[in-house]
């Protein structure tokens, strides 16, 4: 897909560079819109589209039919390598902050821009929609605009799914759903400035523009908001820590590896959410113990015990009003498997594993995971477990194959 991306990118700026620059004007206004969106994309924060407005004028550049009236001259390879070249100059402040963007992101940008444009460019130019006006042609933009973004979505899965290993169909189906927010507004926003510019010229561009910026801070704080809220979270996970109930790090350890599990399993992001939550607050029934487990590993317990902490904990987790939900996983994470619901079979085998692998000798990984396998019937689920084993594969550990 990179490969693709470069071809493309090279073919146009080949062709812009052989026959000219067409409409300067107009490809320095929306030049300079994406590369104002690039400047202030967000970096750090998992958002589906880091630069909205950049996006929004790629897009509507390569839906314009139209500027102030007069038909337009450009064509599919002046587009891609305006916007590739306003990209490029855009993330100069954040690759200098060592913050720039990564392949996946231009190669998004380009194959995205250039289907719109391929699309719409050349059956524009032979007056196929010289007859479209009105809701009929504000509808074509809407529907092209609708493919390009499926379009997107498709891209993305495939690169995070090339990227980690992770199952494709729980990927585009977080890309589909992550769509509605943010994908939206960027979607209507090109469509609106394209039909504007069509009718008033590109005064157009900065009136229209606000409004998504103003959208992208109001995401900004939101995500400021819940990352702050993770944070708290994992301070009160590690009260057990500070109070030497489990070692240090294992919390954010069993979060991490079941977040990653929960991704093999193809849970969706708001269940993911849910299972690392859980993950990090999976021990904290402990802190009602008189005398702590010795290393907190509560894997050894009985069964009865088991229940009580984690009863216990579950109650904790309700009075800090954290969503019910990680509360009721953090309840059943010692019942029978069969009665689990998926995110606390996950926290259930993931904890034990990491408190067997610590005691687990030169076999590490190895030893722990044959015991999980080998545990009595209804204490830990198959599925997992071989989840699990693959994900610890895929960290370049050879695991040997399931019995």
């Amino acid at each position: 897909m990179h490969a693709c991306a470069g071809l493309v990118a090279a073919g146009a700026l080949g062709v812009t560079l052989w026959s000219g620059l067409q409409e300067r004007p107009t490809a320095l206004a929306f030049g300079l819109l994406v590369a104002v969106g690039e400047v202030t994309r967000w970096t750090g924060a998992r958002v589906r589209e880091a630069a909205p407005l950049g996006a929004a004028a790629a897009l509507s550049y390569a839906l314009l039919g139209a500027d102030a009236g007069q038909p337009s001259r450009h064509g599919v390879a002046q587009v891609v390598a305006v916007v590739l070249a306003a990209s490029l100059l855009g993330s100069v402040p954040h690759i200098a902050r060592g913050q720039g963007p990564v392949l996946d992101h231009l190669a998004r940008r380009v194959l995205t821009v250039g289907f719109a444009a391929v699309c719409f460019q050349p059956l524009y130019n032979r007056g196929v929609f010289e007859e479209w006006g009105g809701p009929a042609y504000a509808l074509l933009l809407l529907a092209l605009l609708t493919l390009t973004a499926l379009c997107d979505c498709v891209l993305a899965a495939a690169l995070a799914h090339s990227r980690t290993g992770w199952p494709f169909g729980p990927l585009l189906r977080d890309e589909l759903h992550a769509l509605l927010g943010i994908g939206s507004a960027v979607c209507a926003t090109g469509a609106v400035m394209a039909l504007a510019v069509a009718v008033v010229g590109l005064w157009a561009l900065p009136v229209f523009s606000l409004p998504l910026l103003l959208t992208q801070l109001s995401f900004k704080r939101y995500a400021a908001v819940r990352t702050t809220y993770r944070q708290t979270i994992a301070s009160l996970a590690r009260a057990t820590e500070i109070a030497g109930y489990t070692p240090t790090g294992h919390a954010r350890r069993v979060a991490e590896l079941s977040r990653a599990v929960g991704r093999d399993l193809g849970l969706t992001r708001p269940e993911l959410t849910v299972l690392e939550y859980a993950a990090l607050m999976h021990d904290i029934g402990q802190l009602s113990l008189v005398d702590p487990v010795p290393a907190g590993a509560t894997a050894v317990l009985p069964g009865a015990e088991q229940r009580r902490i984690a009863l216990l904990g579950g109650a904790v987790v309700r009075q800090t009003g954290v969503d019910p939900s990680v509360a009721v996983v953090v309840e059943r994470q010692a019942d029978p498997y069969r009665e689990q619901p998926v995110a606390a079979r996950i926290v259930r085998a993931v904890n034990a594993y990491e408190e067997k692998v610590r005691d687990a000798g030169p076999g590490g990984p190895f030893t722990a995971l044959e015991e999980l396998r080998l545990a009595p019937a209804g204490d830990y689920a198959p599925e997992v477990v071989e989840s699990l084993a693959r994900v610890l594969a895929r960290d370049r550990l050879t695991l040997p194959s399931a019995g």
